[in-house]
């Protein structure tokens, strides 16, 4: 017998391989970590003596869900633009933002966004917003699996940086994260061609070259977005950041629902990946993301759920079911954006974008164990006949059993086991509370 630390057996596996392998009554094996087998549970159970097992009889197991693009703190200003223009939204928020964030409220958001995440199947996040450090202590804490890094905004930051400031401040942020772990990916986050001049542009990605960060902004969002960038560089977004030098196979764009021919044809050419959002889109009436172009063009694609302030909830599940049905409707062509293929960009494709794509977004041996387990046996996915088509256009947190990062079990039978839910209720009541005050008195 060989030992193992988990043993997930007698669910339906949906490994998410390339072959796209279903294993009925299956069995997923980890140690420290690593998911070193999967198979059908009568061969693989016993030829293993686990610390823990996992009966998932009923239930789907899956790769943990990829978030391409967050802003997970800004859940403290959930429900504060509501039904407004992205334009309107950016300066209800960002004027907020300035005035009354903290790192210690960071850290509270944080803590509940992460709780939303597990509930909902999600297991890795790429998060940009204001105090990454907290960001990182919280996730660390818990055993997220977050990137995150600095961003870079035109703007007094709530530190009361301005960009070179700023700039200083990346730098001690990034020597101390390479010092820490020379082999974990770093990340910079410029915010967008509206937001930065094309020279702090330029300084950032010389900042990004010299720690070989990856890159995470925001682009082609909304038709307000390109005008602004037209009259601030005199050129349409994907142009000012190509020519900045942000675009490359390294580089995540937020958004691209503005794209036309020539920019989707740019973007493949330079390996540039985009975090696809149609719940935020649609939430801020930008428009619909030409998915379906993008993937004929070779662009790699995620889903991302961007910030609860502008989608409601982080749902990676509604990405899914939006992103295989809207497309249908666009070009009244169901076979448009399959289940399987609608699946893959929040597992597969979500990890590739962010360079994790030989580690997390599928069960197969030597990945890490990332894991989310769904009950099937749920009126509104029964029968299931295709496991597919469950996840894609059946599933929703709710139906989130375990959820397991790093062969840790931090979600089992539906209780956080390393967030104090409640304490997190209260502080984001307490928190939301003191905060409308502070804003009547200081807006």
């Amino acid at each position: 017998m060989r030992s193992a630390d988990l043993l997930i057996t007698g669910g339906t596996v949906l490994t998410v391989d390339e072959p796209g392998t279903v294993v009925p009554d299956g069995a997923v094996v980890v140690r420290d970590g690593t998911i070193v087998e999967v198979g059908p549970a009568d061969v693989v159970a016993g030829r293993y003596e686990p610390a823990e097992v996992l009966d998932v009889r009923g239930c789907l197991v899956m790769p943990g869900l990829v978030n391409t693009h967050a802003h997970l703190a800004m859940n403290l200003f959930r429900g504060e633009a509501d039904d407004v223009s992205l334009e309107e939204f950016l300066r209800r928020v960002l004027r907020a933002e300035l005035v009354q964030l903290t790192a210690e409220a960071v850290a509270v958001g944080v803590e509940a966004a992460l709780a939303e995440c597990l509930r909902g199947g999600i297991t890795t996040a790429l998060d940009m917003y204001w105090y990454p450090e907290a960001a990182t202590e919280v996730a660390d804490r818990v055993g997220f699996r977050l990137l995150n890094g600095p961003s870079f905004m035109d703007v007094i930051d709530p530190d009361g940086r301005d960009f070179d400031r700023r700039m200083a401040w990346a730098e001690e942020l990034l020597t101390q994260r390479r010092a820490a772990d020379p082999a974990a990916p770093v990340w910079v986050m410029p915010h967008s061609a509206y937001m930065l001049s094309r020279e702090q542009l330029e300084r950032v990605m010389a900042l990004a070259r010299r720690f070989d960060a990856r890159v995470h902004t925001h682009a082609a969002e909304s038709p307000g977005e390109t005008a602004a960038v037209l009259d601030r560089h005199g050129e349409r977004p994907i142009d000012v950041l190509d020519a900045a030098g942000v675009l490359g196979p390294r580089t995540v764009l937020a958004h691209g629902v503005q794209l036309d021919a020539g920019e989707i044809s740019l973007l493949a050419r330079r390996g540039t990946a985009v975090a696809h959002c149609p719940v935020s889109n649609l939430f801020l009436g930008c428009g619909i993301a030409p998915l379906p172009q993008l993937l004929q063009a070779g662009v790699p694609v995620g889903i991302g759920t961007d910030g609860a302030a502008s989608c409601g909830a982080l749902d990676i599940f509604a990405g899914i079911r939006l992103a295989a049905m809207l497309h249908k409707g666009v070009t009244q062509d169901p076979r448009t954006v399959g289940a399987e293929r609608a699946v893959r960009l929040a597992t597969t494709g979500g990890a590739a974008a962010l360079g994790l794509g030989d580690r997390v977004g599928a069960l197969t041996a030597g990945r890490r164990a990332d894991i989310v387990v769904a009950d099937l046996h749920r009126l509104h996915v029964v029968p299931n006949t295709d496991v597919w088509s469950a996840v894609a256009y059946g599933l929703t947190p709710a139906d989130v059993r375990h959820t397991i990062v790093d062969g840790r079990v931090l979600l089992r039978d539906r209780v956080l086991r390393t967030i104090d839910e409640a304490s997190v209720l209260d502080r984001m009541t307490d928190l939301r509370r003191t905060r409308s005050l502070d804003l009547k008195e200081r807006l």
